[in-house]
């Protein structure tokens, strides 16, 4: 695929991050997207930025959809075909949050919401839309995957599994699909990107996700627990309230600032890729040299007191996507 000029495209998750780079980068190369989010106000700056720089012709909606929900996915892409018509050239499932990190200490709901959205939601958008790259001439699907994908872990000391399970389900399910689409569809390519770190906002979007306060709103129960779980992160446990606040704030705020990569340079990386007809889509130099890593030395990849990987030395410092 030379050029997205004229092309129709689905991104998930465009409220924000890599997924309004990508609404933006598209329009501004002649594709007419259809983009949606749980956030409202996020999807009308995306709308005006992506309409702000659109080449000519060029036509971008927006959509409330939570991609876990089967049932508003299907009223998502009913929604796409009525604006854009019955005919896609690419679907971005990029949506994602972060949660559920512990398999034991964890809520349940936390867990599978978090999964929903990462796993399921891929699962569900694939289903929907795959009629629509079909019925083009040539098409592609771009899943979002993670380098929790291939390595499932933040680090010592911080469960990481819904997240990982998720983008580990979403790397297995876009690879099976190369021949799967070679058999039954030869003019629908697939691709799945893993990004490292990316200067995004997800760790406030997935706070808001699952309805938890802001910094400021933190009650006392809030508190003790955030107090658990940066003591589990080796910081003390017994800080001030305000102190508690702003580390909180630190930590979200430093997720998208402190990034060695932005989400529009990521968002350029996975265009690129695709563009290239790519399958396999690395994105930021920590995913690369995380990715040597693991293949160099897998036995190792989960000993953090031996060889061992850590996320400080030049591999992922958490989830990227959203």
């Amino acid at each position: 695929m030379g050029t997205f000029a004229g092309k129709r495209a689905v991104v998930t998750g465009g409220g924000s991050g890599m997924g309004r780079e990508l609404v933006i980068q598209l329009a501004a190369e002649g594709a007419s997207v259809a983009t949606c989010d749980v956030s409202a106000v996020g999807l009308t700056e995306t709308q005006a930025r992506a309409e702000a720089g659109a080449a000519m012709g060029v036509k971008v909606t927006t959509h409330i959809c939570d991609v876990s929900d089967e049932a508003a996915v299907l009223a998502f892409r009913d929604e796409v075909v009525a604006a854009h018509g019955g005919v896609l050239e690419l679907v971005f499932n990029n949506a994602g949050i972060g949660g559920g990190g512990s398999f034991v200490a964890d809520r349940r709901e936390d867990w599978e919401r978090t999964f929903g959205v990462d796993w399921w939601g891929v699962y569900y958008c694939s289903r929907a839309f795959l009629p629509l790259l079909i019925a083009a001439e040539e098409a592609r699907l771009v899943n979002t995957s993670s380098v929790n994908g291939f390595w499932a872990s933040l680090g010592p000391g911080v469960p990481h599994t819904a997240y990982s399970t998720a983008k580990f389900a979403v790397k297995g399910f876009s690879e099976a699909l190369i021949e799967d689409l070679r058999i039954n569809a030869p003019h629908v390519g697939v691709s799945v990107v893993m990004p490292g770190h990316i200067g995004t906002d997800i760790v406030a979007n997935s706070r808001r996700y699952f309805g938890r306060p802001e910094p400021d709103e933190l009650t006392d129960t809030d508190l003790d627990a955030t107090r658990q779980l940066l003591a589990g992160r080796g910081l003390p446990g017994d800080m001030p309230a305000d102190q508690v606040r702003d580390i909180v704030k630190m930590m979200e705020e430093g997720f998208r600032t402190s990034a060695p990569l932005s989400a529009a340079d990521a968002a350029k990386v996975i265009l690129d890729g695709v563009r290239a007809g790519r399958w396999r889509i690395l994105v930021g130099e920590d995913a690369h040299l995380l990715d040597e890593q693991v293949r160099a030395n897998p036995e190792g990849a989960y000993d953090h007191a031996g060889v061992g990987i850590s996320p400080l030395g030049g591999g992922a410092s958490g989830p990227a996507a959203g």
